[in-house]
């Protein structure tokens, strides 16, 4: 079976096609600049051939026409006829109180999907170009949304309230969703594969740390609390986003800088965590050079950035009385050893112990990286979003 995984963006459309008879990727890649000027699609080939083609894309349609193209292209494509396509998997943004699973997609579920815009309304009109784009270049062909938010509908009420009048939930769904549900799903369940454990024993924190990161508890494969709220704005500190901040600042500061809700939300969620701080970049290999380098607000970022990490894993295994498994994930997550290390840096007390040698010999692979004594196994797990995609997709639409 094979299937095609989309996930539109404002501006960019990214795509991978899996065959899922051995889930292995047959080509992936991305549009960019989509509506813009100098837009180009880049390729990656199953032989890891990268190619970039400029290609002018005013709209998602004409992207995902392009992608579409490329795929039977007789030079650089994978298939042969478009009908090979089986299904095609969405990534689906905010899915509100709506969706707690994956669902296929129709009429009924996308005006449902449509009704939550309001919630992301950056991504999810976006997400649904994609889906429109796919129905009028192959009518009839399955189609999934999974959404970001799905995974964390399992919190319990208290986890996922505000503390502001009630009725402000009840008129307009004002309440923690969290974000990179996907990611949160595939890697607590891929650990317990990996350490050959059930998911339904084990307290597991997943900390999908990247330009934008979260921290997620999971009991018994299930999410019971995550560090993003509303919006991906809340929890960590982020390569530009802010993570938590007290209300009072925020008002504070748009007072001063006399910012009305766009420029504030502009503040918080692109001008300020990693960046904010530093003034030099979003990019934690560069702020670790500069830091190297003495350059004092970079070191003082980073301190930040991994304290904040580490008090949410410390707050994650008060809330679930325990932690039996810690994931690191994402970009960040899995490359870089100093965060890892300095999240479970004096953490003996919860039974953390890391091996700090294999951790500084990790880079993007699936490994145990805590010592043979420790009580809390620490391990490094890449995430695959696309996969999960690609499998719920399966799911859903098999033969």
């Amino acid at each position: 079976m094979k299937i095609l995984v989309l996930n539109c963006g404002s501006s960019s459309i990214k795509y991978a096609l899996y065959d899922m008879d051995d889930r292995s990727v047959m080509t992936s890649g991305g549009a960019e600049r989509v509506g813009l000027d100098g837009a180009f699609v880049k390729v990656k080939m199953a032989n890891g051939e990268k190619k970039q083609i400029m290609h002018d894309i005013p709209e998602h349609t004409e992207g995902v026409k392009f992608i579409f193209s490329l795929l039977t292209d007789p030079e650089i494509g994978v298939i042969k006829d478009l009908k090979e396509i089986d299904a095609v998997g969405h990534r689906m943004v905010h899915g509100g109180e709506k969706f707690n699973k994956s669902v296929v997609l129709d009429d009924e579920v996308l005006k449902v999907f449509e009704e939550c815009s309001d919630l992301a309304p950056l991504h999810n009109p976006a997400n649904l170009k994609g889906v429109k784009a796919v129905s009028e270049l192959m009518p009839g062909l399955p189609q999934v949304g999974v959404f970001d938010t799905a995974f964390h509908q399992t919190m319990p009420k208290k986890a996922y309230m505000y503390a502001i009048p009630y009725e402000l939930y009840e008129k307009y769904a004002i309440r923690r969703y969290g974000f990179h549900g996907t990611s949160h799903r595939y890697v607590s369940k891929r650990v317990c594969d990996y350490l050959g454990v059930k998911p339904e024993d084990k307290k597991v924190i997943t900390c999908h740390i990247g330009n934008g990161g979260s921290v997620a508890a999971v009991d018994c494969g299930k999410c019971v609390d995550t560090s993003m709220g509303l919006t991906p704005l809340e929890g960590v500190m982020m390569g530009t986003r802010s993570g938590d901040i007290d209300g009072g600042a925020v008002s504070f500061i748009q007072k001063k800088l006399g910012l009305d809700a766009d420029g504030i939300s502009n503040l918080l969620n692109k001008k300020s965590g990693v960046l904010g701080i530093t003034g030099i970049s979003s990019d934690m290999r560069e702020i670790d050079a500069a830091s190297d380098n003495g350059d004092e607000k970079a070191r003082l970022a980073l301190e930040m950035y991994n304290y904040r990490i580490k008090k949410y894993v410390g707050a994650y295994a008060a809330a679930m009385g325990g932690a039996d498994i810690i994931v690191f994930t994402a970009g960040v997550g899995e490359n870089q050893a100093n965060m890892r290390e300095s999240v479970c840096e004096n953490m003996e007390w919860m039974g953390v112990k890391l091996d700090v040698e294999k951790n500084n010999a990790i880079h993007g692979e699936e490994a145990v990286i805590s010592a043979p004594d420790s009580k809390v196994t620490v391990v490094v797990i890449p995430t695959d979003e696309e996969l999960m995609i690609a499998s719920d997709t399966m799911e859903l639409c098999g033969k």
